[in-house]
């Protein structure tokens, strides 16, 4: 059965992924090092790791499974769960592949250096409502290409 995994700590779209969760009536679960608000009625469950390195990643990256949906920004986690079999979305709506981690990848590893050297600064844009709206796309569109292989 499809189920959505949200690296949730840091993940701004929490509320859309809830949305969709009810629309579709999916299991949801939100995976992070504390304690969050869930909405009622138990499609969406809570589930609070450990506070160790990559706790929350390596939960999601070890339930997830062929058919399922994980929302992440974490580049390292996107692949694990692309190699799962699951389909991965990021928070601004921009889906994760099997074609496009390895940029994906090599990207993080050239900023990751860039911001060492100190050549860049700062961090990812902040969301915009326009990537919300992308993202909502993207996540009903992952549904129902799952829905119609039969998982």
């Amino acid at each position: 059965m499809l189920e959505i995994y949200v690296d949730a700590d840091a993940c701004p779209v929490k509320e859309e992924v809830f949305k969709v969760a009810e629309r579709y009536q999916l299991k949801t679960y939100l995976v992070s090092n504390g304690p969050l608000r869930v909405p009622p009625g138990g499609l969406v469950q809570l589930v609070v790791v450990s506070d160790g390195f990559d706790a929350a990643d390596d939960w999601i990256a070890t339930h997830c499974g062929v058919g399922d949906i994980v929302i992440t920004a974490d580049i390292p986690l996107a692949d694990r769960s692309l190699k799962a079999g699951s389909r991965v979305i990021g928070p601004t709506g921009r889906p994760f592949t099997p074609q496009s981690i390895g940029t994906a990848i090599a990207t993080r590893a050239l900023m990751s250096d860039l911001r060492a050297m100190g050549v860049v600064q700062g961090g990812n844009a902040p969301m915009a409502k326009r990537d919300k709206s992308q993202f909502l796309q993207a996540l009903d569109q992952a549904v129902n290409a799952v829905k119609k292989m039969g998982k």
